[in-house]
């Protein structure tokens, strides 16, 4: 409970249940997170639910997100290998309350790439992401579900150059492997379902999240030592800036994605079976 605003949160913790050719190995494994969750009141309140049948990633997120939002007006999303700056809660907090009515905005997002260039210290990009976010109810309503129309949609308004960051990552080869089933990805289907809206997410400019899956152990990542960062030891303080799209934070991304993707990302797309990190 670093974070202080976690003695005033409710915690909502989904704990998948065991693959249906889960080894004595895994079905201890699950023992033992479950032992764990219910170790301790991470929480002010803390609400556990055990699933019965395995849903999986992308399928759990995805009801998981619904669910609470049909109780609450808003919802900080973390995944289990994720570690979080002591103001993350701080900024998301925040940042639900400043945007609560501004119908552009559609998210905040924790993580921001290492890049090597100054970023602003918080900004604006066309879409959704991932690792370490929240959203309002209204904001996911217009989460499509649909990868195939998704795919459609962005071919018929030629989209595919600016949904890529001018090609330098391929988040359409993502979306077609969704489709394709050859990934069964959420957060792609949340990505195009912004893009599509033209809707924004606010980024710190400065991680306050940290992904500690990409060292070969997760299931839906591959070891990559490419998305580690630093996170912050301040707040990211919530300024007035302009609500929109942020050229200069895209081209800083793009420029990252082609200084260390090119050769890898074919890599990746073929061998992360869920959702890919973006």
């Amino acid at each position: 409970m670093q974070n202080a605003e976690a003695a005033e949160s409710t915690l909502y913790i989904y704990c998948d249940a065991a693959k249906q050719q889960a080894t004595p190995v895994d079905l201890n494994s699950i023992a033992k997170v479950r032992a764990i969750v219910k170790s301790k009141r991470w929480c002010g309140n803390v609400a556990i639910i055990e699933r019965e049948k395995n849903l999986g990633l992308a399928a759990s997120v995805i009801d998981g997100v619904t669910t609470v939002l049909n109780k609450h007006e808003s919802v900080i999303v973390l995944e289990d290998d994720l570690v979080v700056s002591k103001y993350f809660l701080q900024f998301m907090n925040e940042a639900l309350i400043k945007y609560r009515q501004e119908e552009k905005v559609i998210s905040i997002h924790g993580y921001t790439y290492p890049v090597k260039e100054k970023l602003p210290q918080t900004f604006f990009l066309k879409g959704a992401d991932c690792w370490g976010w929240a959203t309002w109810k209204r904001g996911w309503d217009l989460f499509e579900p649909n990868g195939a129309k998704l795919l459609s949609e962005l071919k018929k308004k030629d989209s595919e150059a600016s949904f890529n960051f001018n090609h330098a990552y391929d988040y359409m080869k993502m979306l077609q492997l969704q489709v394709k089933g050859k990934n069964s990805s959420w957060a792609i289907r949340w990505y195009a379902s912004a893009f599509l809206k033209n809707k924004l997410t606010l980024y710190p400019g400065k991680s306050l999240v940290q992904n500690t899956g990409t060292d070969g152990a997760g299931t839906h990542i591959g070891k990559t030592t490419l998305y580690e960062v630093g996170i912050s030891d301040a707040p990211i303080a919530l300024k007035d800036i302009p609500v929109e799209h942020s050229k200069e934070a895209y081209t800083i991304f793009e420029n990252y994605f082609r200084q260390t993707h090119t050769g890898t990302l074919q890599h990746y797309l073929m061998n992360i079976k869920y959702n890919l990190p973006f």
